[in-house]
This record gives structure tokens, C-alpha cells and sequence, in this order.
């Protein structure tokens, strides 16, 4: 309610649900709209709505502000297609929007997770919503299809789950993303990384180093991934492979953007990662950027990493650098049954540098590990710490300096102390 009266200038509490049918409302202001024209402009459809909430005799007992806020409900309903969500929506403070069943809706909102004082009134409007969103991308959700993974004309990621698996009620995530997409020196600034961290990391991307983005969900690794891939010179090629296109990686004009396809109704059409990843292959990539690995195509994102094209990137799931190297591996024999020493050995050596990010307790998201990441010879992965964080104080570099400088060499700063 409160962020109604801050978005719109009218308080939705004002109004109790026993003064009025929303649900008819909005059916009748549908229909309307129909009659009129699919090309009403937002100020026409909101002047009809009007008018019809004016109009209905059983409506004449609510006050202006009753009026103004029912119109505006019935508006962003009808209209907008994310009915109480909308005020969410336009608010560029709101980074993810979760609503658990119709009366639990909660937002991360600078940093924390709160729970907002809005609801639907009822399920039925909820899962409308959720199906306004999947048609709207060309996806299906029901009770055969109980789970919709979609991405937004505005590359906000959606994830919704229907009332017969989840059993609060339908479930819808949203995961928006900021117009303007952040810089290193937005990182600096909010204190994600330190500058010595910032100008190691761009060099170690510039001269081809494979660097893989590890955290937890919610650390800010595709956001990080898309800060490190601005070091990239831009003459290179970039093939970017994504579940859900989410990166905005616009330096470069040579670049094709790759999108995985769900099967449809029938089960058929999918396209998974693991085939795009090859496929890239035979692009003539100098870089392959893969959004996120969760399976088996980590082999083949391995592979090209160990096949000439120096500088790919990635991002994945995991609690540390050596726990997502534990994942990997783990992925990895769900692809192929190789010795686990074959797979190690190809690990490490397709991988060069593992970040790592956590988010603090505060809300924070930080740089936590840099670590070198290279083969023993005897089947195990070593990795040599860089950068860490401690709590006391924040992210310093070790004593450690890098040992493969093949690459530095040959962009001629084998000179940096890195």
C-alpha cells in the first residue's frame, strides 16, 4: 500500500475488498477495450476506464481517492499486464521481485530481502499474471507444464512455478536487471573489489587468460562477468552462449549471442548448452563466453577452453574455489565416465583463474578469492591464492605471485608484477 501511495499517489489500502468486484472489473474494462481498438494509446485505455468506473451505479459510493485508485489498479491490470507488481516493477531500487502463493510477496530492495505489504486478491489473478508473462515470450505454463523459465523484452529473467507443484500457491520470481550495466570502476566504487584486485583481473583477461566466475546465488557472478568481459579487446571475436540471455556485453561488434530453447508442449525443439557450446565451435570464436554451467556441458565448455581459445569465460554455482572445483568435476563425470585424474588434469588446465564472490550478511556482494589454478602432474588441481578476503581487512593480496606467464609474454607484459 505504501508503495502505491509512493509511486501513484493513491493508497490501494483505502479500498477494502467487500466495496468492490475487482475481478468483474477487470473483465469488463477488457472487453472494453476489445471493442475500442488494439491500438488505444495508455492515456485513451486509462480515459475509457475512467469513464466506465464513473459510470458503474454500484461504484458511487467510493470517495475520489477510492475512484482514482480503483482506476489505476484496473489500469496496470488491464493494461500493463503485472497487475499489483507494477509499482515492483517500475522501481529501479527493486533488483528481484518473489511471490509466494498470493498473499507473499517479498523484494530485494538495497541489498535485503523485506516483505512488502501487497497482495493479489485472489489466486486466479496471480496465476493470470503468471500466464500473461509466458504467453507474452512465447511459453506455455499449466497444470502439464507446471514450470516456466522465460526472459523479458527488458532482459529481466522470470521463473514461475504453478498452484499443483507449489503447494503455497503459484510461485513467480523476478530477476531485473539494471538499465545501465555496471563498470569496474562501479565495482571499485561500491567496494566489490579493490583497484590492485581490478587492474590484475583486466590484464589477466586481456592477454587470454580462462577465468571462471564462481558463487552463491544472488553474488552478483553474471553481473561480474559482464564487468570482466569490457577487458576484452574489442577487435576479437566473442561467441556468448547463455541459458537466458542476460549479458550486455556491447563493446565489440563481432559478436554472435546464443540462446538455449526449452522443448515445447510436445516435447520437442530443445536445444541445450551443451550443443550450442559445439556448435560455437565451428564459428571461428576467439573467445567463448558461457553465461552459466550447470551440467553436462561443462565438458564441452572444458574442452574449448583446452582447444585454442584462450580468454573464454564462465560463471557457476559453488560455496569456494575449491568447492566449485569439486562441482565441476562432479558435472563433468555426468557427461563422461573418464578417470577422475584424466578429468582433473583437463580441468586444470583449461581453467586459469578462479574468482570467487560471496554476498556478506549485510547485503554486500565482495571479491572473496583469486586463485591460480594449475595441474600437479599426478591428478590433482592445485590452486595458488592471489587475492583473499578476511572481515577485518577486506581484500588484500598475498605473497603469491602467478606462475603461468606464458601468456603474459606473448602480449609483452610478462613485466607486471601480478
Amino acid at each position: 500500500a505504501k508503495l502505491w501511495k509512493q509511486c501513484y499517489g493513491v493508497d490501494m489500502a483505502i479500498i477494502s475488498n467487500e466495496k468492490y468486484d475487482i475481478r468483474a472489473l477487470k473483465e469488463k474494462a477488457r472487453r472494453l477495450l476489445n471493442m475500442e481498438s488494439d491500438t488505444l494509446s495508455d492515456d485513451e485505455a486509462r480515459s475509457l476506464i475512467e469513464d466506465m468506473i464513473l459510470d458503474d451505479e454500484a461504484l458511487s459510493h467510493l470517495t475520489f481517492d477510492e475512484l482514482s485508485a480503483v482506476v489505476r489498479r484496473i489500469f496496470l491490470a488491464v493494461r500493463c499486464g503485472m497487475d499489483v507488481l507494477q509499482p515492483l516493477v517500475d522501481d529501479p531500487k527493486v533488483n528481484e521481485i518473489m511471490v509466494n502463493g498470493k498473499d507473499d510477496v517479498f523484494i530485494e530492495k538495497d541489498g535485503s530481502v523485506v516483505k512488502t505489504d501487497i497482495s493479489f486478491d485472489t489466486t486466479e489473478e496471480l496465476e493470470e499474471v503468471i500466464r500473461r508473462i509466458a504467453s507474452s515470450v512465447n511459453r506455455e505454463i499449466n497444470e502439464l507444464n507446471p514450470i516456466v523459465d522465460a526472459r523479458l523484452a527488458d532482459g529481466s529473467r522470470v521463473n514461475a512455478v504453478y498452484r499443483n507443484i507449489a503447494l503455497n500457491g503459484p510461485t513467480l520470481t523476478i530477476r531485473k536487471f539494471a538499465e545501465k550495466g555496471f563498470s569496474m570502476d562501479d565495482m571499485i566504487r561500491l567496494g566489490t573489489i579493490t583497484q590492485e584486485c581490478a587492474d590484475i583481473l583486466e590484464v589477466l583477461v586481456r592477454d587470454g587468460y580462462n577465468c571462471f566466475i564462481s558463487g552463491g546465488t544472488s553474488s552478483g557472478k553474471t553481473t561480474f562477468l559482464n564487468v570482466l568481459a569490457g577487458s576484452i579487446p574489442p577487435e576479437e571475436r566473442l561467441i556468448v552462449i547463455e541459458d537466458s540471455a542476460e549479458l550486455r556485453i556491447d563493446h565489440s561488434e563481432n559478436i554472435v549471442r546464443m540462446e538455449c530453447r526449452n522443448a515445447n508442449a510436445a516435447g520437442k525443439g530443445e536445444i541445450g548448452m551443451d550443443a550450442l557450446i559445439r556448435t560455437s565451435l565451428r564459428m571461428r570464436p576467439d573467445r567463448i563466453i558461457v553465461g552459466e554451467v550447470r551440467g553436462r556441458e561443462v565438458m564441452d565448455m572444458i574442452n574449448a577452453m583446452n582447444t585454442g581459445h584462450s580468454g573464454s569465460l564462465s560463471t557457476g554455482h559453488g560455496n569456494s574455489v575449491e568447492g566449485m572445483l569439486r562441482r565441476l568435476e562432479s558435472m563433468f563425470l555426468s557427461a563422461a565416465e573418464f578417470p577422475i585424474e584424466a578429468i582433473r588434469a583437463q580441468i586444470a588446465e583449461g581453467i586459469d583463474i578462479m574468482i570467487h564472490l560471496g554476498r556478506l550478511a549485510g547485503g554486500e556482494r565482495k571479491v572473496l578469492e583469486v586463485a591460480e589454478i594449475y595441474p600437479d602432474g599426478l591428478g590433482v588441481i592445485r590452486t595458488n591464492k592471489l587475492f583473499s578476503y578476511s572481515a577485518s581487512g577486506g581484500l588484500t593480496r598475498t605473497e603469491n605471485r602467478l606462475r603461468s606467464r606464458e601468456k603474459l609474454k606473448l602480449r609483452g607484459d610478462e613485466d607486471i608484477d601480478i
